[in-house]
């Protein structure tokens, strides 16, 4: 399958959304920078006219026109600001939708599980950037050279001193952004590293603190903590003395400009008026490099989250709209597969192939870390594999999208997840408007109706995420019926009797009957032999490979050593 426009395309495509704001914020710029002479113009006219005439008239004149003026200026500045904020707002609604999918996508890979996830933060990053002082200022920049210009109109050595200083700034901002571009980007390197690392602890909260790891943890995040902030404090020591150098430099130039002006007074070449003036001005045209300057961070990081964004979507590309496959019949056959995960080279699965027919239940055991889970990954579509095949009702799983597949494909993962929402919800795969009927008839074909209605709030009570409000076994029953949802042509369970208990394990059973009788198929990953009573067929895995396939009983006499007392136990336990 070809890819449509991914990475650096869809930034620009997404900028390109707000383009016609930005147009219209770069026009109130415009405005805002003409009334900026509003001051410079009072001020030689207080000076020039008022103090010579000493007519309070013309004084107030003059007052209300620039108090109107100002009052303008103040609102098309907070318009160009408002505009901006949504051009960001464009920006990152347009690419939200799209991020959030890559990261679930790029999630299937090992090492991005191991990665702190930042493209969303890179999203806001740039978001950021739109709605920030300084892409106002650099607007602002273009008609610096025109408050320059009219300097001359002053004194032409007033104009030439304006100038240099100008370019002095320019210089500051370009020796800026080189010297502190690479420490900014690893002192956000590190801090992401910092956190990283904590939200690692915080997931496994219960073994550090049930097996003395308190203390070590701790100091290890505070020293990841530590260079961090000292590589944070290097590039604020950085900018910040550009900052400050840009801020006194400016500073001194007014003076200096007053100081010429009040030579050229002295000289009766301009008036006091001018010399003000003509100091104000200066100040107002290079007001937007010293404001440029102090935000240059917000830019740089804008910066780097582009690139780092678009080499993102570059890797996880978008891919057409496949044609609406109808309802598969629960037929799957797996023909030579093997899978390599993402970064490393040595294969998971090697050359698998089985098949599996309607009303038929498979079980695949093998010690822990022979590849159960990876092939039970693959089957949903979930892993990419390297070669060979796999086909449900009779179409490769690449010709499904992936919603439809998940739809046709029911799974228990070994390790339960439930998200923040209603039982209701949960077991409906978190749909904003859940079917009661199809979420009661999943619960019930999962054994756990009961066992929800027992709950303070039924279907109704509210689910913290992983919080620990619900048993394991309350927990693996509403993931089991959640895989039920919507009446799956094929069910994959992942060590579904890792969290139940006697009574658990026959519902489970239980389950699985009915859902044979259904003419649909189920596959079971297990090393525990007892979790695989209603089992026709098994597969016996060792590192990636299967050393043994058959029908349940022959297995069994070739794998387990009392395998007739275990066919035996099977038996009572598959008696209804």
């Amino acid at each position: 399958m070809s890819s449509v426009a991914a990475g650096p395309e869809e930034l620009r495509a997404a900028r390109r959304l707000g383009a016609g704001l930005m147009w219209a914020a770069f026009i109130f710029s415009m405005f805002v920078n003409l009334l900026g002479l509003t001051g410079s113009l009072f001020m030689l006219q207080v000076y020039d006219r008022v103090l010579t005439s000493r007519s309070v008239e013309t004084l107030t004149a003059l007052f209300l026109l620039v108090s109107f003026l100002f009052l303008l200026m103040a609102l098309l500045d907070f318009a160009r600001g408002r505009v901006m904020a949504r051009v960001g707002a464009r920006f990152q609604t347009a690419l939200d939708k799209r991020v959030f999918e890559a990261t679930l996508r790029r999630a299937a890979s090992p090492s991005e599980r191991a990665m702190p996830v930042s493209a969303l933060r890179d999203v806001e990053a740039i978001q950021q950037l739109f709605i920030s002082p300084v892409l106002l200022a650099l607007m602002d920049l273009p008609w610096a050279p025109f408050f320059m210009a009219a300097l001359f109109l002053f004194h032409p050595m007033l104009g030439w001193a304006g100038i240099a200083g100008g370019v002095i700034l320019v210089f500051l901002t370009i020796a800026n952004q080189m010297l502190t571009a690479r420490k900014v980007v690893r002192a956000q390197t590190a801090s992401q590293g910092a956190t990283f690392f904590a939200e690692q602890v915080r997931a496994g909260a219960e073994v550090v603190m049930t097996q003395g790891m308190r203390s070590v943890m701790t100091q290890r995040w505070v020293t990841r903590r530590i260079e961090g902030l000292e590589h944070v404090l290097a590039a604020n020591d950085w900018t910040g003395s550009f900052s400050a150098v840009t801020k006194t430099f400016r500073m001194y130039l007014q003076s200096v400009m007053l100081a010429i002006g009040a030579y050229y007074l002295l000289k009766g070449q301009m008036s006091s008026g001018g010399m003000v003036a003509s100091s104000i001005l200066l100040g107002r045209g290079l007001a937007p490099i010293e404001q440029a300057l102090g935000q240059w961070q917000v830019v740089q990081r804008a910066r780097s989250s582009w690139l780092s964004l678009a080499r993102y979507l570059a890797a996880t590309p978008v891919y057409p709209p496949l044609a609406e496959l109808p309802v598969p019949e629960a037929r799957l056959v797996v023909s030579g597969l093997t899978v390599v995960p993402t970064g490393s080279r040595l294969p998971m699965i090697r050359n698998v192939s089985f098949r599996l027919d309607p009303g038929k239940a498979l079980g695949v055991i093998g010690l822990s870390g022979s590849g159960k889970s990876t092939l039970a990954r693959a089957v949903l579509g979930y892993l990419p594999i390297s070669s060979g095949e796999i086909r449900l009702g009779g179409a490769t799983l690449d010709q499904y999208e992936a919603d439809a597949l998940g739809r046709h494909i029911g799974y228990l993962p070994q390790n339960v997840t439930l998200f923040t929402g209603s039982v209701s919800e949960n077991i409906a795969r978190m749909s904003q408007s859940p079917v009661s009927e199809a979420v009661v008839a999943a619960a019930t074909r999962a054994n756990a109706h009961q066992m929800i209605l027992a709950l303070p709030e039924g279907y109704n009570t509210i689910i913290e995420g992983n919080a620990n409000q619900l048993s394991g076994g309350q927990r693996q029953r509403i993931a089991l019926a959640r895989a039920l949802y919507g009446d799956p042509a094929l069910l994959i369970l992942d060590e579904p009797n890792s969290a139940l208990d006697a009574e658990g394990s026959e519902a489970l059973n239980a389950t699985v009957r009915e859902f044979k009788a259904a003419g649909k198929a189920v596959i079971i990953m297990t090393h525990r032999p007892l979790a695989i009573a209603e089992c026709d067929y098994l597969i016996v895995l060792e590192n990636g490979q299967i050393t043994t396939a058959g029908p349940r009983d022959q297995v069994l006499e070739k794998s387990v050593k009392n395998a007739a007392n275990l066919r035996s136990k099977l038996q009572s336990d598959k008696v209804p």
